[in-house]
């Protein structure tokens, strides 16, 4: 399993922050791969509560199950994703206050055997954590970018 992060510093209290990210039907807005999707258990962002998120890239789009593991807020949001019976990825953001704001780091651990990320792979992209970590500063710099812009 590998672990990358992304850090970005955000002038918004960190309850704002978190309230936008575990708006799981909404990361479409900042996601380069995320299109959004909708809550499936639970009236949203709690433990145990479920997510189905939709995905797009190029021409090809997937959905994945995600289920919500921690929901501390304001310092921490984590779920993990699933396709089928297939763990595929952990995803967390860890908020911290800081004097201007907050600061918020995205975390993605990939879950997926060998065997799975060899057949799952999706075209043009030859490496997938080079892949997230860029994917995961362009997803923070739209979320800075809104939340800052009073969204």
């Amino acid at each position: 399993m590998s672990r990358i992060e992304e850090s970005i510093e955000i002038a918004v209290s960190p309850e704002v922050a978190f309230d936008a990210i575990s708006d799981l039907p909404s990361m479409g807005r900042y996601s380069p791969e995320n299109t959004g999707g909708r809550w499936t258990k639970g009236a949203g962002p709690a433990v145990g509560a479920r997510f189905k998120g939709t995905n797009a890239q190029g021409k090809k789009e997937w959905s994945t199950t995600a289920t919500v593991v921690i929901c501390d807020r304001p310092n921490h949001f984590a779920f993990e994703v699933t396709v089928a019976v297939v763990k595929v990825a952990r995803w967390e953001f860890a908020i911290t206050a800081t004097p201007e704001g907050c600061r918020v780091t995205e975390a993605t651990t990939d879950r997926r055997s060998g065997l799975v990320k060899r057949f799952a792979g999706i075209e043009g992209i030859d490496d997938r954590e080079a892949y997230n970590a860029a994917s995961m500063a362009t997803t923070l710099a739209a979320l800075k970018a809104h939340l800052e812009a009073g969204g």
